[in-house]
């Protein structure tokens, strides 16, 4: 059995700007227009993060631009969406969040079986040398492939 994914948006930055420890799929409550906006690709990541409340995960600021067919259907594009979780799951989050440097982010969005689906990480902030780290050990790698791929040519 062929397992399908169909992505729509992902999160290169949160790669970024945080470890990531563990992630999560979780389904996401939408209107029928911010469905079919998705399934044209009409979503963005950028800037959105995750919060629990009330024993229940929210995504705020994640982008959908409205469905041009949708006229009066069309929902506000940022407005603030429920993920579903199952309560356990909820439950050790909010437990693991509450430690230091702790947070969830989301890392893409994506069709599976025809339903859409966020995978949320829970994840720690890198700091500023981390980051740089991150990068020249990118570059390094880069340009270890790049000598392998020219001496291989000749």
């Amino acid at each position: 059995m062929k397992e399908t994914k169909k992505l729509i948006a992902n999160n290169k930055k949160a790669y970024h700007d945080y470890f990531i420890e563990e992630k999560y799929e979780c389904g996401i409550v939408l209107a029928g227009t911010e469905v079919k906006s998705m399934r044209l690709g009409q979503c963005s990541l950028k800037e959105s993060f995750v919060k629990i409340e009330n024993e229940e995960v929210y995504i705020y600021s994640m982008h959908i631009s409205p469905y041009e067919k949708g006229n009066i259907f069309n929902k506000d594009p940022l407005r603030v969406r429920k993920l579903l979780m199952h309560k356990k799951e909820i439950r050790k989050l909010a437990g693991k969040i509450k430690e230091k440097g702790y947070t969830l982010v989301p890392l893409e969005t994506y069709f599976h079986e025809g339903k859409v689906k966020v995978e949320i990480a829970l994840a720690r902030g890198k700091k500023l040398y981390d980051k740089r780290d991150a990068l020249a050990e990118k570059q390094s790698q880069r340009d270890i492939e790049r000598a392998f791929r020219d001496k291989q040519k000749y």
